[in-house]
């Protein structure tokens, strides 16, 4: 069963690979026919590219992204970095950073060029897309921006975007409102990572591995918060395999991140007090790699089984399983590569936005044991990544 399940997955990512084309070629053919390189280059007066950089708020995925672009683009000849960033940096502070130590004859982060809408105050956002458009206008002085997260993205789309834009970390580009669909962003200067049909991947698996009739879920009620949740996915699935959607709303903009922490704690709690027969860990700003301990030992204590939309690195912390995404670097390197055809001629609106991670199964044992779930032997031998422990 399971391994059908998994064959089924392989199919459906390759299927949906060959469904959609590179991004639009309707408004500029001859670009879209062209293959750029990714081979570092100046611009044509010999000087560097100037690379700016906005991102939503101050949450943990960010640097991890960030750290793993600018890691691909030493990969590919654009930089060096004397080594790595010290841990536990923030967006800014890494910002900070690779402009410091960053060294290229070819681009550079511009120190200044940094843009963030307070801790996700959706008050600054306004102010925010005005800066960034102002500095474009007046300046004219950056090539390329590298927008981090959702809301970074709705509003570098929101004003253009002016200049060619690269976004990041974002859990669904299309249901955000960013991109137009996978194929097409639908704006010239524009580009985002696109993995179509993920989150309905992980449901359909969880419920194969999971024969639930509930699915607890925690996500903020708002727009974003839905979309961060890739709630339409799971209702979705939900309506196809006919299970109960329990939510739990956790506000988690323009709060403190302690506050949108024991927000999302409270809530996971709550659905445990509710009986739900799972539940689904989706990205909210209150589930951090410290935070989800907690909230994997609330749902081992009630006996829930659990599955995380972002990937090993919960299941390694006591989450009960999940599909095991690609290693970090090569989403970076994902990136850097499109900044780099970005840099070398290439519009970003005609370079293919599809990313789709191989369909491997994390699983952690200590959990399975705790609640009492005896996995079937199809799913231990699919298992790419077991984890004995519970970190």
């Amino acid at each position: 069963m399971i391994f059908r399940s998994i064959l089924t997955l392989a199919l459906a990512a390759l299927l949906i690979f060959l469904s959609y084309a590179p991004a639009s070629a309707q408004s500029t053919p001859w670009r879209a026919a062209q293959v750029f390189p990714t081979s570092p280059v100046t611009k044509e007066d010999g000087g560097k590219w100037r690379i700016g950089y906005v991102e939503s708020g101050e949450y943990s995925e960010y640097p991890l992204t960030l750290e793993a672009i600018a890691e691909g683009l030493q990969r590919l000849g654009w930089l060096t970095l004397p080594s790595d960033p010290p841990d536990t940096l923030s967006g800014r502070e890494l910002w900070s950073w690779l402009a410091d130590n960053a060294r290229s004859d070819y681009l550079e982060f511009v120190k200044d060029a940094w843009w963030q809408p307070g801790n996700f105050d959706t008050d600054k956002r306004a102010g925010v897309r005005e800066a960034i458009a102002l500095r474009v206008e007046k300046q004219g002085d950056l090539d390329l921006i590298i927008a981090m997260g959702t809301w970074a993205g709705q509003d570098m789309r929101a004003i253009g975007p002016p200049i060619p834009t690269v976004v990041a970390s974002t859990s669904d580009p299309v249901a955000a409102g960013i991109v137009d669909s996978p194929a097409d962003s639908g704006r010239e200067n524009l580009h985002a990572r696109v993995e179509p049909e993920r989150y309905q991947r992980q449901v359909r698996l969880f419920r194969d591995i999971v024969p639930f009739q509930s699915l607890g879920i925690v996500y903020e009620d708002s727009e974003a918060g839905r979309t961060y949740a890739a709630l339409s996915a799971v209702e979705q699935v939900g309506g196809e395999l006919n299970f109960k959607i329990v939510p739990c709303h956790a506000q988690s903009s323009s709060v403190s991140t302690e506050t949108a922490i024991a927000n999302a704690v409270d809530c996971y709690r709550q659905l445990t007090q509710q009986r739900v027969d799972a539940v689904y860990i989706t990205s909210h700003r209150g589930v951090t790699l410290e935070s989800v301990k907690d909230i994997a030992s609330i749902l081992r204590q009630a006996k829930v089984p659990s599955f995380s939309m972002a990937g090993s690195r919960e299941v390694e912390r006591g989450v009960l399983l999940s599909l095991a995404q690609a290693d970090e670097s090569y989403v970076g390197l994902f990136h850097a590569e499109t900044m780099a055809r970005i840099l070398n001629g290439a519009q970003p609106r005609a370079l293919s936005q599809l990313w789709v991670d191989p369909p491997k199964i994390a699983l952690n044992l200590a959990t399975t044991r705790a609640i009492g779930f005896d996995p079937p032997v199809d799913i231990l031998l699919a298992a790419d990544e077991v984890y004995e422990t519970a970190n």
